[in-house]
């Protein structure tokens, strides 16, 4: 029996171990399926462990304290330096391959010129085409509104390897002949025979640039033949305007010259010249003792040419859609404000470039005389000082300036202040109490104003001053209409009273014949002399005798108000 059991054992575990093997060998997924049950298993305990920690009442999750690591410098000093090292390495890499291809280009290409180059390089800054075998370009403006009738066009051709130079440009350009050379448009006001003002538009045949480190040659030569090209059409549309202007001294156009007469003896002259590179030198020493430049008119002339392509490039849109194009706002209104024929017309005359800069020149030339002049009326007037503050805000034909007149000593008493509008042919003088006073173009009519306005402020001044003594103020007047004619203005003129009323002063000051200034005494008491039989009562003797004129030259004082405060003091 105990032989048997032993054998029956085996006999099953026998079989156990094939039922096995048939099961591996039906079911190949069955350890994946066993495997994903178990994670399954433990994916739901987990949710539940995180659902009763969540509530808070049966368990809580306390963070586990980690030791930290320790750190290890060296470890990050190696880690940046192999980064940085790698950075280096690509970086270096970069740099020699650009250095081989600029010494490849510099070796070979440079030397016989590479054409392809310098020609990219050319359509940067200049417009060109093809047509058919030839390579044309654009000089001209209509591509900013120019309607000037001349095309512009150049020529680009490669530079043959025979007259190849090293350091030369492997392209040339070829313009008209009536571009090359440099041109200059020349303004000159004239007045008697002297140069007063002068202005060249553009580039002066002296200073022409030269090309600058770098830059290729071609981009000066079409640089000058553009300015030449703008020269031309800026004279041309100028001459167009001087025959059709109508005027009463007509404009003469004489070959490359423009005349005209803007003021009496003052001539205003613009010629166009256009030298080539051999007659460069020979207007250098005319053109050297001739004129001076002029900044400010040179850039009002090349501004005014610009608008005008820019007016006829940029068009206004109508509004509505439906109205004409290129109709302007002021037209668009006209309508509903109800603007006659007459405003109409109006509306659509415009100035001319002749005509603005004529007007610019007229306000020049008045704005310099008239500052000239103040400037000499306050060296030679001293006593009061007058003061100019010109205005740095203005326009090409308006400016202003402020003129303060002051005694020296005396000003928070009295001050004078006037502002003068310098216009294209007249002068406007606005008072303190708001007076305007229209002058013509001639500057002595300003100073003669200037001169009576200083007399007016120091009887003004006198004014203040006897108040301020307590002196009464019995006659004043600024246009007093006794004693000699003046050749200039009016005079003014005051008579005050001492406080005991037994002195009199009397003031008469005129831009001409100066201060002339009196006193009158009362009689002395006990003079029996002045007693006559009709006046026996001895009230009168208190009425003052005849005035007596005071030797001003010999008073003492700095200026005439101190002089008039001295007096003022001696007579109380």
């Amino acid at each position: 029996d105990c032989g048997v059991e032993p054998h029956l054992e085996t006999g099953e575990e026998e079989e156990e171990e094939e039922e096995k093997k048939k099961q591996e060998a039906q079911w190949p997924w069955e350890s994946i399926r066993d495997k994903l049950r178990t994670s399954l298993v433990e994916t739901n305990v987990l949710l539940d462990v995180l659902k009763i920690a969540k509530d808070k009442k049966y368990m809580v999750l306390d963070p586990v304290s980690q030791e930290p690591q320790p750190s290890k410098p060296f470890l990050q000093y190696v880690a940046k330096k192999e980064s940085l090292s790698g950075a280096a390495d690509i970086l270096q890499k970069g740099a020699d391959r650009l250095a081989k291809s600029q010494a490849e280009f510099g070796g070979a290409s440079r030397g016989q010129g590479d054409f392809h180059r310098e020609l990219l390089k050319l359509r940067q800054y200049w417009r060109l085409r093809r047509a058919g075998n030839n390579i044309l370009g654009d000089l001209s403006f209509k591509s900013a509104g120019s309607h000037y009738w001349h095309s512009g066009v150049f020529e680009v051709v490669k530079t043959r390897e025979e007259e190849l130079a090293p350091g030369s440009s492997p392209l040339e350009v070829r313009i008209p002949t009536d571009l090359e050379g440099n041109a200059y448009i020349q303004v000159v006001l004239e007045d008697q025979q002297e140069t007063i003002i002068a202005v060249k538009a553009a580039l002066l045949p002296n200073s022409r640039r030269e090309a600058a480190p770098g830059e290729p040659p071609w981009n000066v030569k079409l640089e000058a033949a553009q300015n030449v090209l703008f020269c031309k059409e800026l004279f041309a549309q100028l001459a167009r305007e001087a025959v059709q202007m109508k005027s009463t001294i007509p404009h003469l156009v004489v070959g490359n010259q423009i005349t005209s007469q803007i003021f009496p003896g003052v001539q205003l002259s613009i010629a166009l010249c256009h030298n080539t590179v051999e007659e460069q030198s020979k207007d250098e020493t005319i053109t050297a003792h001739r004129c001076q430049h002029n900044h400010v008119l040179e850039h009002a002339l090349h501004q005014m040419l610009r608008e005008v392509h820019r007016g006829n490039l940029n068009l206004t849109p109508p509004h509505p859609v439906t109205a004409p194009f290129s109709t302007s706002k002021r037209r668009r209104l006209a309508g509903p404000q109800g603007v006659d024929r007459k405003q109409c017309m109006q509306l659509q005359e415009t100035d001319g470039l002749l005509e603005r800069l004529e007007k610019q020149a007229k306000h020049t030339l008045l704005r310099a005389r008239i500052l000239d002049m103040i400037d000499k009326l306050a060296q030679e007037v001293t006593d009061p000082c007058v003061q100019a503050h010109v205005s740095s805000i203005g326009t090409s034909t308006e400016s202003s300036a402020r003129i303060i007149i002051t005694s020296p000593g005396y000003e928070q008493i009295c001050k004078t202040m006037l502002h003068v509008h310098i216009g294209v042919e007249d002068v406007k003088v606005v008072s303190k109490d708001g007076k305007v006073i229209t002058l013509s173009y001639d500057e002595h009519e300003l100073r003669d104003l200037l001169l009576y306005q200083a007399c007016q402020h120091q009887v003004n001044t006198v004014q203040s001053l006897s108040k301020m003594m307590g002196w009464q103020i019995l006659h004043l007047s600024n246009h007093v209409g006794t004693g000699p004619v003046e050749k200039l203005g009016n005079a003014s003129g005051i008579m005050m009273a001492s406080p005991k009323g037994d002195r009199v002063i009397s003031v008469r000051n005129s831009p001409s014949l100066g201060p002339l200034v009196s006193v009158q005494l009362t009689r002395q008491k006990g003079c029996e002399t002045w007693r006559s039989d009709v006046i026996k009562d001895t009230k009168w003797d208190q009425v003052g005798g005849s005035f007596k004129p005071v030797q001003w030259d010999k008073a003492k004082g700095r200026n005439f108000v101190n002089k008039i405060e001295l007096l003022m003091g001696c007579l109380t």
